[in-house]
C-alpha cells in the first residue's frame, strides 16, 4: 500500500519535531521543509540531522530572505500598510510565502497534505490555510493542534518531551522564557507568558534581539540616507543594495538607535484580543523615509485614496488573504501609483526618534514659488475668493433653510 505524503513546515523545535514523529506514526511519508526567513539558527546541520534521524523522507532548507523583502514586505511598504495603525505585519507577511514554498514542494514530491504547528487560537493557522488553499484548492491541511487525538496525547510539554525521549529525538533542556518569540529578517515578535499581563511593561521584560532600548542608545545622533526608485528602496548611504541587504543594513542602523519598538493589544482574526511586543528597526525607517518621498512626489487625491485603502490592505494581510483577486488588483494599483515615488531622504536618529533632515526628488511637486508666504506672482490670492464662494455654496443654502442654533 502506498503511503500518503505530507509536507511539514519544520522549525526543528519541540512542537514540529513531535508533529513529524506523530505524522509518521499515523502512516505518512513526511517531507520536512525549513523556510529560512532570517530566524536565528545556531546549528542548521543539527536541525537537518534531527529531522533525518526522526525519519523524514526528505529535509529541505529554502532561503527566502530576498523574496520576502522584495515581493511581500516592500509592496506593503508602498501601501504604508499597518494593522490597527501600528503593526508593520512582519509575521503576517511571511506566512503566504511559507505556504507558497510548502505547496511547491508538495507538488514536487507528490504530497497531498500540508502540515503545520500553528495552534487553533492564533492567526497563523488562518494565514497558512487560506494561502495554501488559494494556491491549491485540493491540498489537505493537517493542523495537529486542532485535532482532539493529538491534544489528548500531548496535553503539555512534559508529554511532548517524554515522546521525544521514547523516539530518541534530541531536545534541549532549558528554562522556559517568560514569553514566546518569532523572528525573521523583518522583525521579532514577542507574546504570551508574562506578556499576557497588562500591568507588566513589555520594554522592561523583553530581551530584544534587534534593538537596544531607546534609553540605552548612543548620546550622539546618527544620520542615514535612503534612496527610492518608484517606491522601492534601492540604496542606503549611497550604496546600492538588493532588498534583503537594504533591510539588513537598516536593521543594524535602526537597532543600535532604539528605533521601531511597539507594544500593542491587537484584535486577532479569530476574535480575541492579544498583547504583542514588536521590534522592526529597518522597516520602521523605511516606512518613515518612504512617506517623506511620497510627500514630495504624490498627488493629494491619490495619496488620500491610498491612505483610505491601506488599513484594508493591512487587514487582508493580517487575516491571510494574500492570494486573492482583490489583492491582485490592489497590488497592480499600488505599482502604478508608486511610479513617481523616486528620491532620497536623510533621517537623523536619536534614542528611538526619527527626524527628517533632508529630502529631494527629481519628481517633486513642491513648488516654492507657489507655496511661499512671501510676495510673488505664481499664485494670485484673489482667486481664493471665487474658490471659497463655490465651495461654500451648499453650506450657505442649507444655513438659510435649516438655521443652526
Amino acid at each position: 500500500m502506498t503511503k500518503k505524503k505530507a509536507v511539514l513546515a519544520y522549525s526543528g523545535g519541540l512542537d514540529t519535531s513531535v508533529i513529524l514523529g506523530w505524522l509518521m506514526d499515523k502512516g505518512y511519508e513526511v517531507h520536512a521543509v525549513y523556510i529560512d526567513l532570517g530566524q536565528p539558527c545556531e546549528d542548521r546541520l543539527a536541525i537537518r540531522k534531527k529531522a533525518e534521524d526522526i525519519g523524514a523522507a526528505s529535509v529541505r532548507f529554502i532561503d527566502v530572505q530576498e523574496e520576502v523583502c522584495r515581493d511581500f514586505a516592500f509592496p506593503m511598504l508602498q501601501w504604508q500598510a499597518k494593522y490597527e495603525a501600528v503593526y508593520l505585519l512582519g509575521t503576517s507577511i511571511a506566512r503566504p510565502l511559507i505556504s507558497k514554498k510548502i505547496v511547491e514542494v508538495a507538488h514536487e514530491v507528490g504530497a497531498t497534505a500540508f502540515a503545520h504547528g500553528a495552534t487553533g487560537k492564533g492567526n497563523d493557522q488562518c494565514r497558512f490555510q487560506l494561502a495554501a488553499e488559494e494556491l491549491d484548492p485540493n491540498i489537505e491541511i493537517i493542523a495537529p493542534w486542532r485535532i482532539d487525538e493529538f491534544r489528548a496525547l500531548f496535553p503539555g510539554r512534559t508529554e511532548m518531551i517524554d515522546y521525544c525521549k521514547e523516539k530518541n529525538i534530541p531536545v534541549k533542556a532549558s528554562i522556559a522564557k517568560p514569553y514566546s518569540s518569532d523572528e525573521n529578517c523583518l522583525h521579532i515578535s514577542y507574546e504570551a507568558g508574562k506578556l499576557e499581563s497588562m500591568d507588566i511593561c513589555g520594554l522592561d521584560l523583553v530581551e530584544f534581539g534587534m534593538c537596544v532600548r531607546p534609553e540605552d542608545a548612543p548620546e550622539t545622533p546618527e544620520k542615514v540616507t535612503i534612496d527610492f526608485e518608484s517606491g522601492v528602496p534601492i540604496a542606503v548611504n549611497g550604496k546600492r543594495m538588493g532588498a534583503y541587504e537594504v533591510v539588513k543594513s537598516l536593521n543594524e542602523i535602526g537597532g543600535r538607535n532604539g528605533i521601531g519598538i511597539i507594544d500593542m493589544v491587537e484584535n486577532r482574526f479569530v476574535g480575541m484580543k492579544s498583547r504583542g511586543v514588536y521590534e522592526a528597526p529597518g522597516m520602521t525607517l523605511l516606512y518613515d523615509a518612504h512617506r517623506y518621498v511620497e510627500q514630495l512626489t504624490l498627488d493629494r487625491d491619490l495619496t488620500h485614496l491610498r491612505d483610505r485603502l491601506a488599513p484594508e490592505v493591512a487587514e487582508m494581510v493580517y487575516y491571510g488573504f494574500w492570494y486573492c483577486a482583490k489583492m491582485d488588483a490592489l497590488l497592480a494599483f499600488i505599482k502604478q501609483a508608486q511610479k513617481p515615488v523616486t528620491g532620497s531622504v536623510t533621517l537623523r536618529l536619536y534614542k528611538g526618534n526619527i527626524i527628517v533632515e533632508e529630502r529631494t526628488s527629481p519628481n517633486s511637486l513642491y513648488d516654492e514659488g507657489i507655496a511661499t508666504m512671501e510676495g510673488g506672482n505664481a499664485y494670485n490670492q484673489n482667486d481664493a475668493t471665487g474658490f471659497l464662494r463655490i465651495q461654500g455654496l451648499p453650506g450657505r443654502v442649507q444655513a438659510k433653510v435649516r438655521p443652526r442654533r
